[in-house]
């Protein structure tokens, strides 16, 4: 059954059919002259306001789902095809531009074998191993803080030996490069690693060890980022080489690539020095090596490949013409652990975006492009915003890169489609408004009435009339006990949230009942089914509903329980049917669709009953008759407060089983026929098997306080 729409606040004064009072339709209204001869401009919080009243829910929802869409975009570009490679492009330039320029690193030197080393000594692969221990000889004996080197012994060679003679023999800090095929399944296979584990295992001292040398590369093969460390695989080179602090030690941010101050032609200077291998190989006495001790000495010294198509990366330098060669150049994988070990030591880490700001940035993104669509200003104003958001795009992501932020997760390109998207959204759904008259219409009766009355006022706009009709309506009462007392306990704030929260449970379940809810008073909630349109099952559904607002009021009390709040009561409720008066009232300033008559006030002091009787649900004998239920127990007869006229009385109790509900009202039906003998067995009966259920014994003790057919007067 469809729920009904609820009456739930006082509603302004019925409007006028005059048109000239109903609200402006969202497109512009003709130019109205003011003082300076200039159009008036409707203000954005006024325009925002009107489009969202105005939109039917279908647009609504498929603007909401559009905008949706933005901030998806806005915060996950990076993960989306083809916006990604933007993205990526964005990142390169910004690591580009906003680069550091330095002088050549002191404190890092690169010996390497090139293509000339190799031409010299007619060995290409493996490297040239005795050229390797000679130069170790005598760098070992040059100063250097550290040694990393970047060749995988992974096959053997005849000169094996001496190496590892060199490598057990070292006394400086001496780092082999490990590698193995689960994490690099493209350079290295099984046979090959099990060789270079056996060689490892040979030289290992206290002063030679291995090192990881693994990079990772995007999709597009760029290194961007400091790869991940597995557990198996020893520390990565930088780490290894120069101590890191705990808290980077699994760093995963964007390498900082640097690139030379100087740049001029004739005046090229690399960030790092790179001395070819050969020099260091040759027989050297004292004096000899003294002189070459000023690029070795204090420094890390890192040892590998610089060779045309082997062990070249790109990275986001390479993205765009080198400022020396005018090439784009690779970067050789021994020059990317420099500038990794660099960052390192200058400790220039960089501090990601936190997944809360990004969600934040991509939501008042799209925002801001959806309500530059309804900015009203001269055209230069919108231009002026329009340019201002363009260079925000442009400029904030570059700002981040230099303030050490790590933006490869920075959606920038996401934004740019997110704000278009907003724009495009909002724009369309202002443009495909209706007409004024449409939109007040819309505004009026579906922001103030319920679904079913305003129906029949679009269809005869003369029911807005201030009149009422005679309905046969089932009432519902509730109150929750305590609530008064928890209010004055904790803050305003809190007793909002808490009255919001639970007064939209009980209005689910009215809707959820096809009921229709008058209004609210505090934390009572008043209901009725019956009007404006009465169906078959509204007994039923009125009595279901009863039960699961009390049920609902349990289960709040016990999720309130986890909260730092004073306890509360059970949620008391009233149901009784009868004749009211349904319709608008009001004044000429303010309406409001409700009920008016006797039926609603003995809902009410059926509600309050609960309280004396130690009960949750009170259901008048008129309504328990409709309502279709069979787990109604009476209650006996009572006068209720204020009332003279006595009224049999039932609560649900879907707790007990058949039998025990039949006894019950054996026990009410004896009492009221006189039955005296009958009486005292049930009761006894009862009393033995109900001591704990305080409802039941005080109805017991009710009974045995009044006569034949008597009402229990509640004082």
């Amino acid at each position: 059954m469809a729920a009904r729409r609820h009456a739930t606040e006082r509603l302004p004064a019925a409007p006028p059919a005059d048109p000239m009072n109903a609200p402006e339709a969202l497109v512009p209204a003709a130019d109205t002259p003011v003082p300076d001869g200039q159009r008036a401009a409707v203000p954005l919080r006024k325009r925002v306001r009107r489009l969202v009243m105005q939109l039917g829910p279908s647009r609504m929802a498929a603007t909401l789902a559009f905008l949706l869409i933005a901030v998806l975009i806005a915060r996950f570009s990076w993960q989306m095809p083809l916006i990604d490679a933007a993205e990526r492009a964005l990142y390169d330039a910004r690591a580009m531009l906003m680069a550091p320029h330095v002088e050549q690193d002191k404190r890092i030197t690169l010996v390497t074998y090139n293509d000339e080393t190799l031409f010299n000594t007619g060995i290409r692969s493996p490297l040239d191993r005795t050229l390797l221990a000679n130069a170790l000889g005598n760098l070992d004996q040059m100063g250097a803080k550290a040694i990393g080197i970047d060749i995988a012994f992974d096959s053997p060679r005849p000169d094996d030996d001496l190496l590892k003679a060199q490598l057990r023999a070292m006394k400086t800090p001496t780092w082999l490069a490990y590698a193995e095929q689960a994490s690099n399944p493209n350079t290295i296979f099984y046979e090959q690693q099990k060789f270079l584990e056996g060689f490892i295992a040979d030289v290992t001292t206290d002063r030679t060890k291995p090192t990881s040398v693994l990079f990772r590369t995007d999709d597009d093969s760029v290194i961007r980022n400091w790869p991940d460390r597995p557990k198996n695989l020893p520390p990565l080179m930088s780490n290894a080489l120069a101590p890191v602090d705990a808290a980077h030690a699994n760093f995963q941010g964007n390498i900082r690539f640097l690139v030379p101050a100087r740049a001029a032609a004739g005046q090229e200077e690399p960030v790092f020095a790179n001395i070819p291998i050969d020099a260091f190989a040759l027989p050297m006495d004292a004096e000899m090596r003294a002189g070459f001790a000023e690029l070795v000495k204090g420094r890390y010294i890192l040892i590998g490949g610089d060779i045309i198509d082997n062990d070249q990366f790109n990275t986001p330098l390479s993205r765009f013409p080198d400022a020396i060669t005018g090439q784009h150049e690779t970067m050789i994988g021994l020059e990317v652990h420099a500038h990794m070990l660099a960052q390192q030591l200058d400790k220039a880490w960089t501090r990601p975006i936190a997944g809360p700001a990004l969600w934040a940035l991509a939501v008042f993104i799209v925002l801001a492009g959806g309500l530059t669509s309804l900015i009203d200003l001269r055209a230069r104003w919108v231009a002026l915003a329009f340019l201002g958001q363009m260079a925000f795009f442009i400029a904030f992501p570059f700002w981040l890169q230099g303030r050490g932020v790590d933006t490869t997760t920075l959606p920038t390109f996401g934004w740019a489609v997110g704000w278009l998207f907003g724009y495009a959204a909002v724009g369309t759904a202002a443009r495909t408004v209706g007409s004024r008259q449409r939109a007040f219409a819309q505004s009026a009766l579906g922001k103030y009435l319920p679904a079913d009355v305003a129906a029949q006022i679009m269809r005869d706009p003369d029911q807005l009339s201030l009149h009422g009709e005679r309905r046969n309506i089932f009432c519902v009462f509730t109150d929750l006990e305590g609530f008064t007392k928890l209010s004055h306990a904790v803050t305003p704030e809190t007793v909002a949230r808490l009255l919001n929260e639970y007064l939209n449970r009980l209005s689910d379940i009215v809707l959820e009942h096809g009921g229709t809810i008058d209004k609210f008073v505090g934390d009572a909630v008043v209901a009725f089914w019956g009007a404006p349109i009465s169906r078959p099952d509204d007994g039923e559904q009125a009595a279901a509903a009863a039960l699961a607002m009390y049920q609902a009021g349990e289960k709040y009390r016990v999720d309130l329980a986890a909260e730092d709040v004073p306890p509360i009561g059970m949620t008391r409720v009233g149901l009784h049917v009868g004749d009211a008066i349904v319709g608008n009232f009001g004044g000429e300033g303010r309406i409001q669709y409700t009920a008016l008559g006797d039926s609603m006030n003995t809902a009410s002091r059926l509600e309050a009953a609960n309280k004396s009787l130690k009960t949750g649900v009170l259901v008048s004998a008129e309504a328990a008759a409709r309502s279709r239920r069979d787990h109604l127990v009476p209650m006996g007869r009572v006068t209720l407060r204020g009332r003279a006229q006595p009224v049999d009385v039932f609560t649900p109790r879907p707790d007990l089983a058949p039998d025990q509900r039949e006894r019950i009202a054996a026990l009410v039906a004896a009492h009221g026929a006189g039955d005296k003998k009958t009486y005292v067995t049930c009761a006894t009966a009862i009393q033995a098997d109900f001591g704990q259920d305080a409802a039941i014994m005080f109805l017991i003790k009710r009974l045995n306080e009044t006569k034949e057919g008597e009402s229990y007067v509640l004082s």
